[in-house]
């Protein structure tokens, strides 16, 4: 009875004001940190066949989102991840460091089979199991996301139901768009070591808050996003040149 009226209490807080404010603010924060996920999402299925693909980015992005749902149902426990457990370090510490090496460890060697022209796609017995490999990582690597990410939604509000909307909401929109920005990274080369360079400057970036040293994620997105306006304008410049060439 006690879970049935603090369900119901939530409930009616999520139509105040100030609740749905900080249910846009939480939209926002998940959309932003969907930057992520989506690059994430494009370097596990990289070299699956186009329906491999899609299969192993729809499959992964529904597991990673039960998962995300279970941790929210369990957000306040979620929080004691911060206890210290080792020396100064927490589980969450250890959870986002671990995660952080292993991401930068698939953005290198996939770097290094894009340059080397070794990203053959692969078929048969392989691809099956390639498959079920993509989306295990998918779900993993959603997971160290959403450590971070549910603990951070606890530090706004305490009503659970906003938490659980955001990130249906939020999903809803990764689902939308992962396939389209990935497919469009996979066809230009050079977006694609690109957005494996932002994939190892995150893994940085996980592995240093494991260790404790913050790092403003907006120093992280605005070169991101000035590299990623500088590629698309070079781009566009050549496009326009093998134009004109074939006019003349």
């Amino acid at each position: 009875m006690a879970a049935v009226s603090r369900a119901m209490n939530q409930l009616a807080d999520l139509m105040n004001a100030g609740s749905l404010v900080t249910l846009a603010l939480l939209v926002g924060l998940e959309l932003v940190l969907g930057i992520d996920n989506i690059l994430v999402i494009s370097l596990v299925v990289s070299r699956l066949p186009p329906a491999a693909r899609k299969r192993a980015r729809l499959t992964g992005l529904a597991i990673a989102l039960l998962m995300r749902l279970v941790f929210v149902a369990f957000a306040f426990r979620l929080v004691h991840l911060t206890d210290p457990i080792f020396y100064a370090f927490s589980i969450k510490d250890l959870v986002l460091f671990t995660g952080g090496l292993f991401l930068i460890y698939k953005a290198v060697v996939e770097i290094h089979h894009v340059i080397e022209l070794k990203e053959e796609e692969g078929s048969g017995f392989a691809v099956k199991n390639a498959v079920p490999a993509a989306i295990a990582q998918i779900v993993l690597l959603d997971i160290v996301f959403s450590v971070d990410s549910v603990i951070t939604a606890v530090g706004l509000t305490q009503n659970l139901l906003i938490i659980a909307l955001a990130v249906i909401v939020s999903f809803v929109g990764l689902l939308f768009y992962a396939g389209p920005i990935g497919e469009f990274i996979l066809r230009h080369p050079t977006l694609k070591i690109l957005a494996l360079a932002f994939l190892v400057t995150i893994g940085v970036t996980l592995c240093l808050e494991g260790m404790h040293k913050h790092v403003e994620r907006g120093y992280i997105y605005l070169p991101m996003g000035f590299a990623l306006l500088v590629e698309l304008l070079q781009m566009r410049y050549f496009r326009n040149a093998e134009r004109s060439r074939k006019e003349k």
